[in-house]
């Protein structure tokens, strides 16, 4: 089998991801009617300063993620991970972002092929993010899974001396109390346990702005990829390991 190219996974396979029960979520939380913002603010920028000259040695993030890291129906250069890269270059960070998502992934399908990846990266990787969990509502798998399956993909990664940042998801209230409690409570549980960084909720920019979502009320526009690459950039800077020089 040949191996694919890491730096972009092939379009042909990035079916649609996500949740069904996330889609009706985002439905319920974009019918409310918007609150009027007196003095209304430009949408915020993956890259707000002036650029800053890039300098050091490279630093390779690999996204490994879904749909929502895949880049679903947005142009090429529009999907999280390329806008992450710009917006690192954009601080003088010399970053190289592999974009290693697959549309439709489920936590097991990322258990699966994480060894894989992390084989044929052809480069020495700085940090890994991960993002996965949403397919796993949507298939309705246990709770216990998903956290069995995402342990064995930090476990991988930090048995290469990798840092892990934690991209975390929320299940949709009509699941249940119970299982909403479980599930969101599971990615804040794997970062204690395993001392990796996290963003609590990856979609927290654009979940409830109809404005950013695509018709599908479950991936975001190209904007809201830009305002999830601007809440999370922090995050990113801070989980990268210091640079030798």
């Amino acid at each position: 089998m040949s191996k694919p190219v890491l730096s972009r996974w092939p379009r042909a396979i990035r079916a649609s991801s996500i949740i069904a029960p996330l889609s009706l979520a985002l439905v319920a939380c974009g019918s409310e009617a918007p609150v009027a913002d007196p003095q209304p603010t430009a949408a915020p920028s993956a890259q707000m300063a002036d650029p800053l000259p890039v300098m050091g040695a490279e630093r390779v993030i690999l996204g490994f993620g879904d749909s929502l890291m895949a880049g679903y129906d947005v142009e090429e250069q529009q999907g999280y991970p390329e806008v992450l890269e710009r917006a690192l270059r954009g601080r003088g960070i010399n970053a190289r972002v592999i974009d290693a998502g697959v549309s439709g992934d489920t936590t097991a399908a990322g258990r699966q092929r994480i060894a894989f990846v992390l084989d044929n990266a052809q480069a020495d990787i700085d940090l890994a993010i991960i993002e996965l969990g949403g397919n796993d509502l949507l298939r309705g798998i246990p709770v216990m899974q998903t956290r069995d399956n995402l342990t064995a993909i930090i476990e991988e990664v930090q048995a290469r001396d990798i840092p892990v940042l934690l991209m975390g998801m929320r299940a949709p209230p009509n699941l249940g109390a119970d299982y909403v409690g479980e599930f969101d409570g599971l990615y804040p549980a794997l970062a204690e346990q395993y001392d990796t960084a996290l963003v609590p909720f990856f979609m927290e920019p654009v979940y409830d702005d109809p404005d950013l979502m695509q018709d599908d009320r479950i991936h975001p526009t190209a904007q809201g990829i830009e305002d999830m690459v601007a809440a999370t950039l922090d995050a990113v800077v801070a989980a990268l390991p210091k640079s030798d020089d």
